[in-house]
């Protein structure tokens, strides 16, 4: 059965950098696509990044600071995140679905088959 593993949470002061990473088997990796969704308390969850080679999208409020990238060989996808903010606490979800293109389908985490257990990120100041 598919199953998505994420790791590299954790508690990170303001300003600090984490990377996660979500393991996936039990699927063929290349023929999807992949986002990295999270979501804090009392809040919906929403979209941060996602990777459909070759083609990235982020939320604005990680532009610049969050890197989505895939590894094809290893089955993995990483999500560099530097410069964090108290508003990043949350818990982060890796999600896949077949691979698309469209941007709006890659933004909405309706559309996503197959979801991680998630990851807790606290930024304390």
């Amino acid at each position: 059965q598919v199953q998505l593993v994420e790791s590299g949470g954790g508690l990170v002061l303001t300003g600090g950098s984490l990377r996660l990473i979500c393991a996936a088997s039990g699927l063929t990796f290349s023929r999807y696509s992949w986002g990295w969704f999270r979501q804090a308390p009392g809040k919906e969850r929403e979209f941060v990044a996602s990777v459909s080679a070759p083609i990235t999208y982020y939320a604005d409020s990680v532009k610049g600071r969050f890197t989505i990238n895939r590894d094809n060989f290893k089955s993995m996808v990483y999500l560099q995140m530097i410069g964090l903010k108290s508003e990043d606490t949350a818990v982060y979800y890796c999600a896949a679905k077949p691979l698309t293109s469209t941007r709006t389908s890659l933004l909405n985490p309706g559309t996503y088959d197959y979801w991680g257990q998630g990851t807790q990120v606290t930024v304390s100041s």
